[in-house]
């Protein structure tokens, strides 16, 4: 897995996770550890802490991952960004997606960030609903919010509750490359940790954006399989992204 970096010419190296946190309801010590090992540059969480004393639990995640906090948790009704002090953050905003009579409502963070003098990237951290039909129809939402934020290197990052063959998942590859088919790396499964069986978690990036490698980083140095067990029910999935100058 490439490291991060800042190439000549002001492109930039990105190591960026996504990580189903289930709410830090499990070992927080071993999700921390796993985290840090994987010394992201962004970190998009899913089923954030939402609840009583929510920013409590995002600044305690923040430190002891050595990161800061960019947007999301409650605000977005569970995803959440945060960075490496690497990243300049040029804009921030969550998003309520419509609500659907007796489910759960869900939303996005989203972020621009820039890295170096002039590598910008756009990123859409997502957990998508249960439900067929409406997870279908947020998938698109995804697209649309994406291609509104200004910047052609782009990453959808999320829990999609849906394999490859399924239709919201087939919607957002169609228009973007998913990262472990372009360029796998590490384990393909994400859930459960503890049996995975299921790649419902992905990263996927707009054509601007290389892939250099993406998946379940088991294997990688100082990620223990105790620890990917016991941080909580999903296995997360790392990048590496190369975003061009601008």
């Amino acid at each position: 897995m490439p490291a991060s970096r800042t190439e000549p010419g002001g492109s930039a190296v990105v190591r960026l996770l996504s990580y189903n946190i289930r709410s830090m309801r499990d070992d927080t010590d071993a999700l921390a550890r796993v985290v840090r090992a994987c010394a992201p540059d962004v970190l998009c969480v899913q089923e954030a802490p939402r609840f009583f004393r929510w920013r409590k639990y995002a600044a305690r995640l923040a430190r002891e991952t050595g990161l800061v906090y960019v947007t999301g948790g409650a605000t977005a009704t569970g995803p959440m960004i945060l960075s490496s002090l690497r990243a300049t953050v040029e804009r921030s905003e969550d998003v309520l997606l419509p609500r659907t009579p007796g489910l759960h409502r869900r939303g996005l963070a989203t972020a621009v960030l820039r890295f170096g003098p002039s590598a910008r990237l756009a990123v859409v951290c997502c957990h998508l609903s249960l439900a067929e039909k409406e997870r279908y129809a947020q998938a698109g939402m995804v697209l649309d919010r994406l291609a509104g934020m200004g910047a052609d290197a782009a990453v959808v990052a999320g829990d999609l509750n849906d394999e490859p063959d399924g239709r919201a998942f087939r919607r957002l590859a169609a228009a973007l490359q998913d990262g472990w088919a372009t360029s796998p790396w590490g384990g393909e499964l994400t859930s459960t940790a503890a049996e995975p069986r299921k790649r419902i978690d992905a990263v996927l990036a707009t054509g601007a954006v290389e892939v250099l490698g993406c998946g379940v980083p088991a294997g990688l140095p100082g990620v223990a399989d105790a620890d990917l067990r016991a941080a909580t029910d999903h296995l997360p999935v790392l990048a590496a992204l190369r975003v061009p100058a601008v």
